[in-house]
């Protein structure tokens, strides 16, 4: 008998769910994508193109809040959840509307779907959002070119767009953003690496853009998003921690997942956060996963004129992922402000128009921060309203790239980034190099 399938997503894990599960697999019928966490998904279909021969009309995305109607009204007998960053405890509530409505209530084993790359895999992934993949893939792909191989980054699929145009994504110039219509929040993941001559792909067949890869590299990178497993096998895997979130390495899927695989464990942050949580996150990794490797680092804060944040009232905007589905406070502009003696973080709250009001209705922890939403032209539009409304002396731009480019302001703006650093010995270039050769990579 044929199952009827609801695949749970987010625009990403729920495709490469369905490409190396589900597609062309006459045991099943995938009746529907449900789409959350990211803003204004839902509502398109999975091409025909993409879909295979089973599903000559495509597939229907669907808002997640239609899930038990659309396991009645399908008579669904499986939902597969396939996104990341998930509580462990809100996991189960999903699970069991899908089991109270007569659905069977599954997540996909990991290595299940991972790829096997004929090039050597160094994945980078985390146990949440924010514990600072990005810098981490940047000090990565330094070091192995250090050790002259040519590398290229894959990265965690962001398709917010037209599914069949971004199959494939390529990018090496700023022209390949143009093109390619990326969103604020893709640019902020691409562009540092295209920064350092590195090509990046991305999109929603990852085994045709394995291949791509493949053609051009010595070595990949598989850059994560969110908490989420690698889709590609690693040959080293890479696993970020927080301890400003420590225990959450417990708390979240599927970071914990990703806690358990790893064969190198960093706790960045050390600089800021308290060595009592620092020691709680090392205890959870010894307890957990007694054969990863641990590294201590730091995300030190850079400013290029420090001194004009003194004294000045400042709007904060931080990387919007990290805020929201991430769960943080703060990131890197409120600490600079509060570095380099801001007199003030204006509230950007009376100020917010539009679908970032409604960003501050769902994540009231935010705070008085302004989280830099871009999924959207509408978002992008409504972000420089808010900004452009705010009053104050200095915007502080706490993004991956320089959100100026994208958004026109009319008031000074300065820009904050992390970068990784070593914290003491043993340090992450010494620690990948031995473990490349151990495996006879080098």
């Amino acid at each position: 008998m044929v199952e009827k399938v609801i695949i749970m997503g987010a625009a990403g894990r729920d495709f490469h769910n369905f490409n190396v599960y589900f597609k062309d697999n006459r045991r099943y019928l995938v009746v529907a994508f449900t789409a959350a966490q990211i803003p204004d998904i839902e509502q398109r279909s999975y091409p025909k193109e993409l879909a295979g021969g089973l599903y000559p009309e495509g597939i229907p995305i669907y808002p997640e809040a239609m899930l038990a109607e659309l396991i009645r009204t399908h008579q669904v007998d499986l939902v597969a959840f396939s996104y990341s960053d998930v509580p462990h405890i809100e996991l189960m509530h999903k699970a069991s509307i899908a089991m109270a409505c007569g659905a069977d209530f599954i997540m996909i084993g990991a290595t299940y779907t991972m790829l096997k790359s004929a090039r050597p895999v160094v994945a980078v992934c985390a146990v949440r959002t924010g514990c600072g993949k990005s810098q981490t893939t940047r000090q990565v792909c330094t070091i192995l070119k250090g050790l002259g191989k040519k590398v290229v980054v894959v990265r965690h699929p962001m398709p917010y767009g037209d599914l069949l145009v971004q199959e494939v994504q390529r990018f090496s110039s700023y022209e390949d953003f143009e093109t390619h219509r990326c969103t604020i929040e893709e640019r902020e993941e691409y562009e540092p690496i295209v920064d350092m001559g590195i090509v990046v792909y991305a999109g929603v067949d990852y085994a045709k853009i394995l291949g791509q890869a493949e053609a051009e590299a010595d070595i990949i990178v598989w850059d994560g998003g969110n908490n989420d497993t690698p889709f590609y096998k690693p040959d080293i895997h890479i696993v970020l921690f927080d301890p400003h979130r420590a225990g959450h390495e417990l708390l979240y899927y599927p970071g914990e997942t990703n806690m358990r695989m790893a064969n190198i464990a960093i706790i960045n942050k050390v600089d800021t956060a308290e060595p009592a949580q620092v020691e709680l996150v090392r205890r959870n990794i010894e307890a957990h996963n007694q054969q990863a490797g641990i590294i201590l680092a730091e995300s030190p804060v850079i400013v290029s004129e420090p001194e004009r944040i003194r004294g000045r009232r400042v709007l904060v905007v931080e990387d919007g992922p990290t805020l929201t589905h991430g769960g943080m406070s703060y990131g890197a502009g409120f600490i600079a402000a509060r570095t380099f003696g801001a007199s003030e973080i204006v509230d950007p709250r009376p100020y917010a128009v539009g679908s970032i009001r409604e960003t501050y209705r769902t994540y009231p922890h935010i705070g008085a921060l302004l989280p830099a939403m871009g999924y959207s032209t509408e978002q992008i539009s409504d972000l420089k309203e808010t900004i452009n409304a705010a009053l104050c002396d200095l915007v502080l731009f706490a993004t991956p790239i320089q959100l100026t480019r994208i958004v026109s302001i009319d008031k000074p703006a300065i820009r904050v980034r992390y970068e990784y650093q070593d914290h003491g010995e043993p340090r992450l270039g010494e620690v990948l190099r031995l473990e490349l050769a151990r495996q006879h990579l080098l």
